[in-house]
């Protein structure tokens, strides 16, 4: 069960408010966000084109600073984060999953997930054999040795999520991670999504258009013109 204890609450939006300006025009990518959301679940933010869905990943993963009001990652808030710690957390605490993947074609699948775990003290064994322990959870190990180039979408989406876990993530920000996939590679995902925040007791934050996902969702965020209605 999720708590509203303190310690469980993972992201926190107190009156966040995000204005992008364009010469004499202004335009709120979000207004006055007050949301909290914890450990162990899977948070769906849905919203059509233009609602403020990117723009709130995009605060919430410290990309961005907000024009008002704060936003608290672990704890701190991130404006209060310098920029050699922010690239920590985002290396270390953060994973990401984007839309269009964002895989190196240069490197093999499993050196794709390699990658992201420079940051830790391990051995390049070790490191090898998690990797390749997270293709084997995904059902792509016999997909290790080749290019991202040659693997399909489905694929690619699950090799973009091991990479994502990589580190040991307790924050999982995802964009659109169905929106290039079939019905059926869509559900798996988001399924996977779903059981990696209850199983790891990690928080997963999604956000999407696909109104097909609300049953994976433990809680539903609507965003219009920037507001949660």
């Amino acid at each position: 069960m999720i708590g509203n204890n303190s310690n469980d609450r993972t992201v926190v939006l107190n009156d966040v408010t995000k204005i992008y300006k364009s010469n004499e025009h202004q335009t709120a990518g979000v207004k006055n966000i007050n949301l909290s959301i914890n450990k162990g679940e899977l948070v769906l933010i849905l919203g059509p084109s233009g609602s403020g869905k990117t723009t709130l990943l995009t605060l919430i993963a410290g990309l961005i600073k907000p024009s008002s009001g704060t936003v608290i990652v672990f704890d701190k808030n991130i404006e209060e984060y310098s920029k050699r710690d922010i690239q920590k957390l985002r290396a270390s605490k953060i994973g990401f999953v984007f839309q269009n993947f964002l895989l190196i074609d240069s490197l093999s699948v499993i050196e794709n997930v390699m990658l992201v775990q420079k940051f830790i003290k391990s051995d390049r064994s070790s490191i090898y054999n998690k990797s390749l322990n997270l293709l084997r959870q995904f059902g792509i190990e016999y997909l290790a040795k080749k290019s991202p180039k040659n693997l399909s979408q489905g694929e690619k989406q699950r090799a973009a999520l091991a990479r994502a876990i990589a580190n040991d993530a307790e924050l999982i920000l995802a964009d659109e991670p169905t929106a290039s996939l079939e019905s059926k590679q869509g559900f798996e995902i988001i399924n996977l999504l779903h059981r990696f925040a209850k199983q790891e007791n990690r928080c997963v934050i999604v956000v999407s258009h696909d109104l097909r996902l609300k049953e994976f969702a433990d809680r539903i965020i609507w965003l219009e013109n920037g507001m949660i209605c």
